[in-house]
């Protein structure tokens, strides 16, 4: 059933301008389509040149951009064009799904990782389109599952680390993926990370890629360890069609968490790692990391006594035991994307994450966005952060820019009397005005069967005018109580009247 799209049209003052922002949103993926919904749903996707494309564990649905008309009747099963090539390694998608448009070869790509089968074994699924247009009767998937095992690495038990929230980015000179590795056999705890460059030219194709290149850190996996505390490594990703120069490196961001010694609140720097790939000679491939100083911040919902463990942002719902249900602000690593534009006269990159708003404290959080620029290492060029106040946690964010310049990054919000909801704020990078808050859609319901609230959200830009910002998160219409699971996703999308038009 194609909805009735709703427009919610906004005015604001801002530094002494007036500026109009016209917000439309409509309904994306809702767990009532669903034949097998699940609780922790990372909604993400992507905007293409025709359609909208979108996320929740396990399905995908795509809408066409002007009339939200949803290209196929029902969601997509997630291992959909896996299962079309009888790609059986792929059958067992169970989260941490990725949608994106390569906005280089306009082409869409769905990723995701298996959990392991009877053999123990895990795979990088990848499905690339050879069509910009997914109404097209033309519309085909070149399918492709990377065996993982072997750069893995095992604990003592000779059990397999599993790879967790795997992020991939599009680059001019291959797609790139990290994993977390996580101790199976030890409450998941994470102990190192590994990068690896997927051969996008030939995916493109669909001819058989080579070999993926792939790097660790620390780069002899241990077979047991302590905590690793730079995680989740997040890989730039193209915004706009101009590329990255020929031969421009990759680069990955993570976070540097506190030292985890029961004392230690505060960090003041993340994590850079260059990524040079030699498809021609291997041997010539290299990964690196550096640190990037940043103002000092606490991770939100930071507990120095579990430091893996971010649930504190509260909702309206009590408990029966007394206090606030309470969701999960993962507030421990850096949110994608980490998007970049190449200006010609400059590079920039984006990205952003949930922190403390007093630092040290257990208080309300905030979102935390960066700016690296530069033609060789970027480098820190500005940072700001978005608190109107008001008491509400402020979490969850994905950043991105036009091509004027200006910024946009969704989040959700939630405190003890307000149910969780969607919200963004825009600015212009160039000018640093104060970023503006708009609300996107609000919540009419808690979540209080689970504390998982997704594990991150995705802003992306047009291809087409590279002004109008598109963004997905999640919801709820009523409270999710028992085993019921009830969640809603919305998409909105709006641009800024300072973003100039395509010539």
């Amino acid at each position: 059933m194609v909805r009735a799209k709703m427009l919610v049209v906004l005015l604001f003052v801002a530094l002494g301008q007036m500026r109009a922002q016209t917000i439309h949103s409509h309904p994306g993926i809702e767990a009532s389509q669903l034949a097998a919904p699940e609780l922790d749903i990372d909604p993400n996707g992507a905007v293409g040149t025709k359609q909208f494309m979108e996320w929740t564990n396990v399905y995908y649905q795509a809408f066409d951009k002007n009339t939200f008309a949803p290209v196929w009747s029902t969601p997509q099963v997630g291992t959909q064009p896996w299962r079309n090539k009888k790609m059986s390694n792929c059958y067992s998608i169970a989260g941490d799904g990725v949608i994106l448009f390569d906005r280089l070869a306009s082409r869409w790509v769905i990723a995701g990782h298996t959990s392991p089968g009877i053999n123990g074994n895990y795979y990088y699924c990848v499905a690339v389109s050879n069509t910009d247009d997914l109404s097209s009767s033309r519309l085909r998937w070149y399918t492709y599952s990377f065996f993982l095992n072997p750069v893995l690495g095992s604990n003592s038990a000779g059990h397999v680390y599993f790879p967790d929230w795997p992020k991939l980015g599009t680059w001019g000179d291959g797609y790139y993926v990290s994993f977390d590795l996580e101790d199976v056999d030890n409450h998941y705890q994470g102990i190192a990370v590994v990068a690896c460059a997927l051969d996008r030219t030939n995916m493109l194709r669909g001819s058989t890629p080579r070999p993926m290149q792939c790097f660790s850190d620390p780069k002899q996996i241990p077979t047991h360890g302590v905590r690793y505390l730079k995680h989740s490594l997040i890989p730039g990703d193209v915004e706009g069609t101009r590329k990255p120069p020929i031969g421009r490196d990759e680069f990955y961001v993570s976070i540097q968490n506190p030292p985890n010694d029961g004392q230690s609140t505060t960090s003041n720097s993340i994590n850079l790692w260059d990524f040079h790939v030699d498809w021609g000679n291997p041997a010539n491939s290299s990964f690196s990391n550096s640190s990037l100083t940043v103002p000092t911040y606490t991770p939100g919902c930071y507990n120095v006594a579990s430091v893996g463990n971010t649930t504190c942002v509260p909702e309206p719902a009590l408990r029966p035991n007394g206090g606030h249900h309470t969701i999960d602000s993962v507030g421990d690593r850096l949110m994608p994307r980490f998007a970049y534009r190449n200006f010609g006269t400059y590079e920039s990159f984006l990205v952003s994450h949930t922190v403390e708003v007093v630092r040290g404290g257990t208080g309300p959080t905030e979102i935390r966005w960066y700016e690296l620029r530069g033609s060789g290492i970027p480098s820190l060029f500005q940072s700001g952060a978005i608190n109107p106040g008001n008491g509400m946690f402020r979490f969850m964010p994905s950043i991105a820019q036009d091509h004027s310049g200006n910024a946009a990054v969704g989040y959700s919000v939630s405190g003890a009397s307000a149910h969780p909801g969607i919200r963004e704020s825009s600015w212009s990078l160039t000018t640093n005005r104060q970023p503006v808050e708009v609300t996107i859609q609000k919540g009419a319901g808690d979540e209080e069967n689970t504390q998982k609230w997704g594990d991150y959200t995705s802003m992306t830009v047009d291809p087409v005018d590279d002004c109008t910002f598109w963004y997905v998160d999640e919801y709820f219409s009523a409270n999710q109580v028992g085993n019921s699971i009830n969640w809603d996703t919305k998409i909105a999308k709006f641009k800024l009247s300072t973003c100039q038009r395509l010539k």
